[in-house]
């Protein structure tokens, strides 16, 4: 079984020495040109990953080039993963591995389909979310379920903590259909319910913004959610932009609280672990 693996992210890394891990390999990687999304968050290097395990790399400028495809159709690959790229791949590269190009996403798909996938299932207050490996179409998340995998979400969640937890879920995912799917040719799709499918947009940092009118419990919301890997939440006073990492409701103000208190509709919110910028 000949399997190739496009990634450009901590994320893909992790899932390719996962199947490592299990004994797995691959017959090629590709990856962005070194110059390429140098701030792109997440962005990790194949060059040592490559050597060690003596799989040919191949860098593009973008997965649709003409040297991508040529490249892939030499690989002459079974299947060939795709995970954490944002680039889409046209249907020349979805046709080029004998079997078909498997993709995952951090959801339990046909829900939320789109972008910011971890922040999202904790503002909308989620209970579970999961992890998705699916064969790509033409389509943004719409392909065929190969095999998914739960995970629930806490009261408390933080984006840190389920980032971890899903990552971990990406990584278990990959290697039970490696050992349970591909190598024993046991494939069996189920197609996406587009009647249940969500879409989830895209978040910009100004999304995470706090304001006075909020209540105790949504400021907490935001928080918990856009907390690191992500910008932040923040609130604007007196030309200074509080950054908040992480915090506490309060029902009332206390002078000997530790952190900085910032009053809301039904009573306050204490950030305990802040930076401050000017603007």
């Amino acid at each position: 079984m000949r399997i190739g693996f496009i990634t450009c992210v901590q994320l893909g890394h992790d899932c390719i020495e996962a199947i490592h891990s299990i004994g797995g390999s691959f017959s090629l990687f590709v990856t962005l040109k070194d110059s390429r999304a140098t701030t792109k968050s997440g962005r990790v290097y194949l060059d040592k990953i490559s050597k060690s395990s003596g799989t040919p790399l191949v860098k593009v400028s973008h997965i649709n080039d003409k040297k991508s495809i040529e490249e892939i159709r030499r690989a002459n690959l079974d299947w060939l993963f795709i995970v954490g790229w944002s680039q889409i791949a046209n249907s020349e590269v979805l046709a080029l591995p004998r079997l078909g190009v498997l993709g995952m996403h951090p959801t339990l798909l046909p829900q939320g389909r789109g972008r910011a996938s971890i922040p999202w299932a904790i503002i909308k207050g989620l209970s579970e979310t999961g992890v998705t490996l699916f064969k790509l179409d033409n389509g943004v998340d719409t392909g065929p379920i190969l095999s998914q995998i739960k995970i629930p979400i806490k009261r408390k969640e933080t984006a840190t903590s389920l980032y971890k937890l899903i990552a971990n879920g990406h990584c278990d995912l990959i290697k039970n259909v490696w050992l349970n799917n591909l190598l024993p040719n046991n494939i069996s799709l189920d197609y996406q319910d587009d009647n249940n499918a969500t879409i989830w947009p895209g978040r910009k940092p100004e999304d995470g913004q706090i304001l006075n009118n909020m209540s105790m419990e949504k400021i907490d919301c935001i928080v918990r959610a856009t907390t690191k890997p992500y910008p932040g939440a923040f609130f604007l006073n007196n030309n200074k932009k509080i950054i908040i990492w992480n915090g506490k409701v309060n029902n009332s103000f206390k002078e000997s609280d530790n952190g900085y208190t910032i009053k809301c509709l039904d009573g306050f919110y204490l950030a305990t672990e802040y930076e401050i910028e000017s603007v």
